[in-house]
């Protein structure tokens, strides 16, 4: 049996270049967020975004323009589990909207504007 570079079969080898304790989005968070952003962007209400990942939070943020400060920032800061949430959608200017314990419900406030603009 052949094993995979870095490992036996089944041994998890992190990804080249990623910091060891780097915080990230699982595939299931990230598949939720890049569909509301997709959603977003079919409706006109963004065009780009960028991601951060530190030893502190994973972040997400999109913009409609690139060259201004992102409309929304979505955070996963596992270290705040136990008290608020370890989730937080923050605005424009970095006031947070929305905490809580689970991304369904901090992403609501985008999920209710999207509704909105595809109404218009």
């Amino acid at each position: 049996m052949h094993n995979p570079p870095g490992g036996l079969p089944g041994t998890i080898v992190p990804f080249p270049g990623r910091a060891p304790g780097q915080i990230a989005f699982t595939r299931e968070e990230l598949t939720r967020i890049l569909d509301l952003y997709g959603r977003m962007v079919a409706a006109g209400q963004w065009r780009d975004y960028a991601m951060d990942f530190t030893r502190e939070a994973a972040i997400f943020a999109a913009f409609v323009r690139s060259a201004e400060r992102p409309q929304a920032q979505v955070e996963k800061r596992p270290a705040l589990r136990n008290r608020q949430g370890m989730w937080a959608l923050l605005g424009e200017h970095g006031q947070v909207l929305k905490r809580g314990h689970e991304l369904a419900g901090v992403l609501a406030p985008i999920e209710r504007r999207l509704v909105k603009a595809v109404e218009d």
